[in-house]
């Protein structure tokens, strides 16, 4: 259990890391995000907003408990990462500005993958417990 855990940690401390340096230039509204919501055609009005959301989501996988938020957490992030990937892809950008995204969405499942894997060691940890009483 205890390789899982830091593995765990590192993977989503990792992942917030990525989240958190993504959503600061989103929610200061840094011109290069503005110039590329603008040429994929998305509204500006929306690079704040996903800002906050990557950061709030960021913080929720990093807090201890709330299982429920912590999933919806990850699906929120997962599906900005895939919804960046898939529209930059579509805006005509060669592979090499897009692929790399990839790294990070495969970090974000490892962690989703390890958070799941910590929950069902913890579970039966506290059964084994419960059995020796």
């Amino acid at each position: 259990m205890k390789k899982t855990t830091i593995t765990y940690w590192i993977l989503t401390g990792l992942f917030a890391f990525v989240m958190i340096g993504s959503a600061i230039p989103n929610i200061m509204v840094n011109p290069m995000s503005v110039q590329g919501f603008k040429e994929m055609g998305y509204p500006t009005y929306i690079i704040p907003f996903l800002g906050w959301a990557k950061l709030l989501g960021s913080i929720t996988i990093l807090v201890p408990g709330f299982p429920r938020l912590k999933e919806w957490a990850y699906a929120g992030l997962l599906f900005d990462l895939l919804g960046a990937t898939y529209s930059v892809a579509n805006s005509g950008k060669p592979i090499d500005q897009w692929a790399p995204i990839f790294i990070f969405v495969a970090l974000g499942f490892a962690s989703y993958y390890f958070y799941h894997k910590r929950l069902t060691a913890t579970a039966e940890a506290g059964q084994n417990l419960g059995m020796a009483v």
